[in-house]
């Protein structure tokens, strides 16, 4: 009863203003665990991702939200994820760049099509890392999705690579499936169901 009562109130800042991320966290977290935005909690700075790994900027950035918070907010804790796309046949690229691999999203999948236009190899994963700072403790989980890039653009769904990303089970990219499959299956949410471990 006492754990049911303490996830009834809980109130974590989610290092991001990602429409796409915050719907998709919000769909994950349990019953009960309130989920605010950089914007809701009125954070506005930019935050240099000059780590050299996704720990690193995850770490950066949750260490940043922390930071800015004061007791008068009733946070329970902060929470900041990294991403990245690791492609085999291209040395894991673009990992820790994914995002602005080469600009913006059509961009990105545009380049990562061409470059693979001449590979057999297609195999890829998504790997997230989240860095979870609560109670004055730092701790980091990770999910992984494997599948395959596809040679064209599927679906309109999700964000990012989704309409190239064929998850490893299914013959459908992020991009075609569903967001309550996606998110049961999501690099994203196997990260998320591991921080939920940890409260």
């Amino acid at each position: 009863m006492q754990i049911l009562l303490y996830l009834c109130s809980m109130k974590l800042v989610f290092a991001s203003n990602n429409a796409h991320k915050l719907d998709e966290v919000r769909a994950i977290m349990p019953a009960g665990v309130e989920v605010l935005s950089l914007r809701d909690i009125g954070f506005d700075a930019e935050i240099d991702e000059n780590g050299a790994t996704l720990e690193e900027n995850s770490k950066i950035k949750a260490e940043a939200v922390a930071a800015f918070i004061n007791d008068g907010m009733m946070i329970d804790g902060v929470f900041a994820d990294d991403t990245g796309l690791e492609i085999k046949a291209l040395g894991g690229e673009p990992g820790v760049y994914t995002a602005r691999w080469a600009g913006e999203p059509a961009a990105n999948r545009k380049k990562a099509l061409a470059e693979l236009a001449e590979k057999t190899n297609r195999n890829a994963q998504f790997r997230t890392v989240i860095t979870l700072i609560k109670d004055g403790k730092t701790v980091q989980v990770s999910g992984i999705v494997r599948g395959q890039i596809a040679k064209e653009e599927y679906g309109q769904g999700g964000f990012g690579y989704d309409p190239i990303f064929i998850p490893d089970g299914y013959d459908k990219t992020f991009g075609e499936l569903p967001a309550e499959v996606k998110n049961g299956i999501s690099h994203r949410a196997r990260a998320l169901q591991e921080l939920v471990k940890l409260f």
